[in-house]
């Protein structure tokens, strides 16, 4: 995966779409961004906090058990053993250097399943700045134990009581809130979206993921990863690209932008969403708070549109099974979010989307400690 074009676009998708107060603190993300990315120094002080704080690499495990069963050789991309818990870490580390290196003193951040939130509380509170944290209330009943480590963390949770309540509206709020804090403040942005340079500069902090794993498993037949907006699907990609493997993003079957989606304009991009009739944003469901958005990162319309990644959805039912089935199998309880891609796996293994003898390499991108009391709630 290459650089955008010209204005953040990636073929038709992309681009900066925001409000002309926004455009110079977009313009000056932009710039430090660049700076950074080409100073050697910027790249040890951040791999040198990957290491020792963050813990990485992660490691690859052969899911023995489920290979034996479905004839194929599963490799998990155990991103779920990174601190905090998912691979939202490898971001939020990098947009908080940038943001002590812009002179910002606050980070604000929006989340759903709360995994970016809780990162970005860790990494201000690494840092010493402030976080401000937008949550749906829909998410913040579903998700109450990331909440409490927010606020353990020294941060900021802001309750979001517009539209549906997820993830979508959190991100609105966190954009309008930036908007009048832009002189102390820098939007800590946790997925390939919003406008240029965040597709671009998120890819970028994720792609330690896909870069790790070519060196653990160079030739698999297959990648998979699940997409909402599609940081970790991103990550893992970029480092598979231009190899001949073949690149799955799995959606929610309730939130499929790249299955059911139309281009339209969501959060300073254009993308795929999920529109109704008259072209307004439709809400989007899953029982996985990350994956609730209508919308997907610009660059995966692209990779969509131009073939080079195939995107396929799952119902929560099949989520449900696939958290469990990994548990009981190989003693890994995955976040509902991967447990999309794993779902995916359980189904096309041995046809012919999953022949037989694929070696298959998935991320594992979060922990499904918070989900556990929502899982407990689902009839067996």
């Amino acid at each position: 995966m290459d650089r955008p074009a010209a204005g953040g676009r990636f073929g038709e998708f992309g681009g900066r779409y925001v409000p002309e107060s926004l455009i110079p603190a977009c313009a000056a993300v932009e710039a430090a961004f660049r700076e950074a990315w080409a100073d050697p120094e910027f790249h040890r002080e951040l791999d040198g906090h990957r290491t020792t704080y963050a813990g990485r690499p992660t490691p690859l495990t052969a899911a023995r058990n489920l290979s034996a069963e479905l004839g194929i050789t599963l490799l998990l991309k155990r991103e779920d053993l990174a601190h905090t818990g998912s691979h939202k870490i490898n971001n939020v580390l990098g947009q908080a250097l940038l943001a002590r290196r812009m002179g910002r003193n606050r980070l604000i951040a929006e989340t759903g399943a709360g995994q970016h939130g809780v990162a970005t509380a860790t990494a201000a509170a690494l840092f010493g700045l402030r976080a401000t944290v937008f949550m749906g209330e829909r998410d913040i009943e579903r998700q109450r134990l990331n909440v409490f480590r927010m606020t353990m963390l020294g941060a900021e949770v802001v309750p979001v009581t517009s539209g549906s309540r997820t993830l979508k509206d959190a991100t609105n709020e966190a954009m309008r809130h930036w908007v009048s804090a832009v002189d102390d403040a820098h939007f800590c942005l946790g997925s390939v979206a919003g406008p240029h340079p965040y597709p671009w500069m998120v890819r970028e902090f994720q792609r330690v993921i896909g870069d790790e794993a070519r060196g653990q498993c160079p030739a698999p037949d297959v990648v998979v990863a699940c997409v909402g907006g599609g940081s970790n699907a991103a990550g893992t990609f970029a480092g598979y690209v231009d190899t001949a493997a073949r690149l799955i993003g799995v959606e929610a079957a309730g939130g499929a932008a790249m299955s059911s989606g139309e281009p339209g304009v969501l959060h300073g991009s254009r993308s795929l969403l999920l529109q109704d009739g008259h072209g307004q944003v439709a809400e989007a469901q899953s029982i996985a708070a990350g994956l609730d958005y209508p919308g997907v990162g610009p660059e995966h319309a692209h990779l969509g549109a131009s073939g080079r990644a195939h995107y396929v959805t799952v119902t929560d039912d099949e989520v449900v099974r696939a958290v469990r089935r990994l548990a009981e199998r190989e003693g890994i309880i995955c976040a509902l979010e991967s447990a999309h891609a794993v779902a995916w796996v359980l189904r096309a293994a041995g046809t012919p989307e999953l022949p037989a003898g694929s070696t298959v390499l998935l991320t594992l991108s979060g922990r499904g400690d918070k989900d556990v009391s929502q899982l407990m709630e689902v009839p067996r």
